[in-house]
This record gives C-alpha cells, structure tokens and sequence, in this order.
C-alpha cells in the first residue's frame, strides 16, 4: 500500500515537469511535432496509470481510525470481564477439590467402600483421557490439513475481473482457522477433565444425611458445570479479541499521524476462528455422540442380552459390567466435551460473522473500534450476569429436597435473562452510533437492542419448552411413560410422536426471532439475535454440565454399592440432569439455526463487495426458481437425514461389537 501511494504520489509530480519542458521546448522552437508529442503520451500514460493505482488505492477500502481511546475501553472491557470470568472459574474448582474422597467415618466397612470408590473414579479419569487423546490426534491431524487446504483457498482471490493471490489474507486466515481449533479442543479437554474430577466429589456429598446431603451434592455437581462455563468463554472471548488486535496492527498503515485501518480484510480474516471451532465441534459431537451412545446403549443391551444366570440381568451399572467405565465416561463425551465444543462453535461463528458485518456498514466503521467489537461486549457482559446471578442457586435459593432440584435450575436461567436484559441496553447504547445504514436498513442502537432481547428470551423460551417436553415432572413424559404399559411398540409410536410435537414451538420462535431481527436490522440483526441467545452461554453449559456428573455420580454409588439413600439422591440429581442436558441440546440448536443465516449474510455481504452494483447479492437477492438453486436446495434439504443415517448405522454397529465384548470377558 505504501508504494502504491508512493507511485501515485510521482505519477502527479511528472506531470508539471513534462508541461515544463515543452513550453521550454515550444519556446525555443528547437524540438520537431514528433519530439513534442512523446512527452504528451508520456504524460497522458503516466495520469492513465496514476487514476488506476488511485482506484486501487481506493480499492483497500482504508478507514481512518477513530482514536485510541475506544481500544483503551474495549481493552479494559473485555478483558477484565474475561480475567473475572477465568478467576472465578478457579473459585469454583478450588470449592470443587475442597471435597475430600475419604469418608470422616472410620469403620472398616467404610473405608473399603472409599477405596473401591477411588479405584473406580481413576478409571474413568483413565478412560477419558484415552478417549480425548484418540480424538485429538485425529483433530490435529485435520487442522494440520484442513488449515492447508484454507490458506491456499482463501489466499486466490479475483479483483476486477482478474485473479489475485493474496498470500498474507490467506495465512492469517489459516492461523484463525488453527487457533479456533485448538481453543475448542482446550475448551473441551479442560471441560472433561473437570466432569471426570468432580463425579465422585458429587457421590460423597450425597452420603450426608438430610437436607445437607442434598445441598452439598447439587452445589458440588453445580459449581464443577461452572468451572467450564467461565473458563469456556472468558478464554474463546479473549483469544479471539487479541487476534482481532493483532490483525488490527497487521491491516493498519499510517499516513503521516493518522492511522487507516482495512477492517474488512481484518474480519474477513478472523472469520477462521469460528470456522476452527466447529470443525472440532464436528468431531466432538459426531465422533463423541457415536461413541456416547454406543457405550450407553452397549452398557444396557448387555445385561439383556447375556445376563448372569438364574435368571439375573447384568444391571447397567452393576459392578459385574464390564461396559459401565465406558458408559460413564461416554457421558462426559457427548453431553461436556461435544457440547462444549459445538456451543464454543455458535459462538465463535456468531461473533466473528456479526463483525464482519459490521465492518461493511460506513457508520460502523467510522464509528471506530467499540462499535466494531460490540459482539464481544455482549459475550463480556454475560459473563459478569450469570456470575452474579449464580449465587442464587447455590446460597440463595437452597435445594433442600428433589422438588428443589428442577425449581433452581429454571430460576437460574430465567433471572440471568432478566438481568442480561437490564445490562444490554446501556452496552448497547454506548458502544453503537446513532445512526447506521446497513444495507439499505436505517438502524439504531435500540433496534439492535431488540433484535438482541429477541434472541436471548428466545433461546429462555426454547430451553423452558426443552424441559416441558423432556421432564418427568411435566405430562408429556409422563404420557409416555403411561404407554409402556401395553408394550414396546405403543411406547416407540408414541414417544415418537411427542418428539416431532416438541419441535413445532421451537421452530416458531426461532422463525419470529428470524422475522423481527432480519426486518430490523438485516443480516447484522440476526448475527446480534445469535449472540443474544448465546449470552447466557455460562449459564446454559453450566446447567449442561450438571448433568452428565449427576449421571457419573449415581453410577458410581450403584458399582460401590452404597446404601439405598445415596442412591435416592443420585437418581434425583440426574433425572434432572438428563432435562438440562436437553436444554443444553435446545440452546445449541437453535442458536445454530442463526448462526448459519448468520453467516450467510456475511457471506453475501462480503462477496458483493466484489461485485458490480447490479450484480450484488445484497440487491439482486438469490432467486429461488433458478435451476442451479431449486437444485440444490433440495439436495440441501436431504444431507441431514443422510448424516443422521450414517451416525444411526454407527451406533448400531459400535453398540453391536461392545455387547459382544462384553460377552466375551463375562
């Protein structure tokens, strides 16, 4: 760029210097027409080739940076809410090992069960660790590949008519892609490692008598959700903005003592990082979930199918089952590591697609940093909210009994939507323009404000609508569990049919969340609406993560054989795990359906950069009825139940070969 300007600038200085000499010339009269006229095309090339190098100029879309000030604040912002974030989350895992594994009790009786405790908590730690290590060197293997294949794509690019290779665009590209991948996957392993860790904390808090036995155990499994809930966000938020600052200096070129910034290509760049999150959300959740299920459903056909003789079955978490280790760390799989890794996925992609969004928009630009950052302001006041508000659960509202367990998860979320909609208007407000035309769509910052709200009691109302259709307390389950009296095939056909019936609400609500966002803000809307509904994620994975460690917890005391009460409350505890984990399953699919509208309209906002004002996608729309599209709409439309039977036939298969192992060591 400097010797683009460099050029520019001796372009207009030969110019004088041409006319100079040929007013000497003409004066003198000693130069022919011919040796008059080479000068003029001379000059007129060198103005031809200076207009060109100026519309190239112009052509880096340079923005002139608003001040130091805004990246001062949004430094300050964000990231002493994400030390916040990563301080408490040390606070909650320091609570979390406090908990001894040995009993006060000094009988023999009790000591034996501690120590068959241990042996069966660090077998599972053992087996997740296995599990993680088999799946991360796959994973490193296609970041490895995958960045590759990014870097060359992203680096070939047409600019007027004709290709270009911008290797720099591609590289810091590729290292958004690797850097995103390898913060989900520390995301996940630090998510696992703490689920497995905290299991039987959860199970010897469960001996206490009483209410302390059910407080203690639901704090304890609670508090370990929360260790990867800050940890998740405050670490994806902060490594995304330092590469946001990093890239900001590399696109940044200074014009005497003003600095210009190309903040499309600086976003377009960062636009790697969601993408790394979910190609090892892919892995988590594909990958994890078949191994998830195969163990889960491995673990219980095999006491059916086998059993154990006079008539016995080989319990799904008896001692005797070879397959309960791999059922219990399935748990942390699928519903810790995979969830963890999709919902940091939603996030990345919500946040890196609304600013390049952002970026396009004149007023957002010039606004400077603050308004271009303004996605993660949302993520960072979220965290400081669902801290605050996590105290509720845990000293406020106490769980004294099983009618408590339910009643304190629902009040954690629904207060931590009410607060983060008191503390999102004056973010907003302050980090916006007043006025801002994207696209054609005049907005405001109380538009944004709104399509923000949508979002995030949207995703409140799909995670209450989970939990109807998922609880025992609620008739839906109940209904099904009703017809299991008149055999298997009723209890499928219906079972079925409440689960298409729990999709109509939700797909309503993310259709009007869709409606209002996109009417009031277009494409930067429904990117703001993702990340609404992903506000709360602290929370959400919190409350997800309580789950499978409730699950871990209730298996452990069946394999120790604890008395009876223990159990009671294990079984409690992870009933209500298995809602939350469905109301976990309900935020990431339906801030998923935004985030890829989402960045659909960063895709189409930043191609039709490129392209003639009547050619644009962000006028000229997709037109529907065109054959390559209806097409491949269609096809579109059939990849998921083409996944699905993949993922289904890999579950059966896994499941198979595990029963038979299983029969094989009995």
């Amino acid at each position: 760029v400097v010797k683009m300007l460099h050029q520019h600038a001796a372009a207009h200085i030969v110019h004088p210097v041409h006319g100079m000499k040929l007013a000497e010339n003409g004066t003198n009269g000693t130069n022919s027409t011919e040796e008059e006229a080479a000068p003029e095309d001379a000059g007129a090339e060198d103005e031809k080739d200076g207009e060109e190098e100026e519309k190239e100029g112009e052509s880096d879309q340079l923005v002139a940076d608003a001040g130091g000030s805004g990246v001062l604040m949004a430094d300050l912002f964000i990231f002493i809410c994400g030390a916040i974030g990563l301080l408490f989350a040390a606070f909650l895992f320091w609570q979390v090992a406090a908990v001894s594994l040995d009993s006060a009790a000094a009988t023999a009786e009790m000591k034996a069960s501690d120590e068959e405790l241990k042996t069966i908590y660090t077998t599972i730690q053992q087996g997740a660790q296995s599990f993680l290590w088999a799946e991360y060197q796959i994973c490193f293997q296609f970041i490895a590949v995958f960045g590759a294949l990014v870097f060359v794509l992203v680096s070939h690019t047409v600019e007027k008519g004709e290709a270009v290779w911008k290797f720099d665009v591609g590289a810091l590209t590729a290292l958004s892609f690797v850097v995103g991948g390898l913060t989900s996957i520390l995301s996940g392993f630090i998510g696992m490692m703490v689920a497995v860790y905290s299991n039987a904390r959860t199970t010897v808090m469960a001996k206490g008598e009483g209410e302390k036995g059910w407080t203690d155990s639901f704090n304890t499994a609670f508090r370990a959700g929360g260790v990867m809930g800050y940890s998740l966000v405050a670490i994806s938020m902060m490594v995304l903005y330092v590469l946001a600052l990093i890239y900001r200096d590399y696109f940044s070129v200074w014009d005497g003592e003003e600095r210009k910034v190309d903040y499309k290509n600086l976003f377009e760049c960062i636009a790697g990082y969601g993408l790394g999150g979910s190609a090892i959300a892919m892995f988590g959740r594909v990958g994890g979930g078949i191994f998830t299920k195969a163990a889960d459903v491995g673990a219980d056909l095999s006491g059916k199918v086998i059993g154990v003789g006079d008539g016995k079955k080989l319990d799904e978490d008896s001692p005797y089952n070879p397959g309960v280790i791999a059922d219990n760390v399935g748990d942390n799989v699928g519903d810790v590591a995979g969830m963890g890794s999709d919902l940091f996925g939603s996030f990345g992609e919500a946040s890196c697609a609304a600013m390049l969004i952002g970026a396009s928009c004149v007023a957002v630009e010039e606004a400077g940093w603050t308004a271009l950052v303004f996605p993660l302001f949302i993520s960072a006041s979220g965290i400081v909210v669902c801290l605050l508000v996590s105290f509720v659960a845990t000293d406020l509202y106490i769980v004294r009994k099983e009618e408590d367990i339910e009643l304190a998860l629902k009040i954690q979320l629904f207060l931590t939507s009410i607060f983060m909609t008191l503390v999102l208007w004056p973010v907003t407000e302050w980090a916006l323009p007043g006025s801002m035309d994207i696209h054609g769509v005049e907005v405001t910052p109380f538009l944004c404000y709104i399509c923000i709200a949508a979002g995030l009691w949207g995703g409140c109302a799909i995670g209450f609508l989970t939990e109807y259709f998922t609880s025992h307390s609620y008739q839906p389950v109940r209904d099904v569990a009703r017809s299991a009296e008149t055999g298997a095939a009723t209890n499928i056909i219906y079972g079925l049919a409440l689960g298409y019936q729990s999709v109509v609400a939700p797909v309503i609500i993310i259709s009007f969340i869709i409606f209002i966002s996109f009417k009031f803000a277009g494409m930067y809307g429904v990117a703001l609406a993702a990340l609404g509904m992903l506000s709360t994620l602290a929370t959400c994975l919190a409350i997800d993560v309580y789950g499978p460690i409730s699950d871990n917890a209730g298996g452990i005391a069946e394999m120790c054989e604890m008395p009876s009460e223990v159990r009671d409350k294990t079984d409690a505890l992870d009933a209500a795990g298995n809602t939350t984990a469905a109301i976990g399953k309900g935020f990431a699919i339906g801030s998923a359906a935004l985030v890829s509208l989402a960045l659909f309209g960063a895709f189409v906002t930043r191609a039709s950069d490129n392209m003639h004002d009547e050619e644009k996608l962000t006028h000229r729309g997709v037109n529907l009825l065109s054959p390559v599209v209806f097409a491949f709409v269609l096809f579109g439309a059939m990849v998921p139940y083409w996944f699905s039977a993949m993922t289904m036939r890999s579950v059966g298969e896994a499941a198979n070969a595990m029963v038979k192992e299983i029969a094989r060591q009995w």
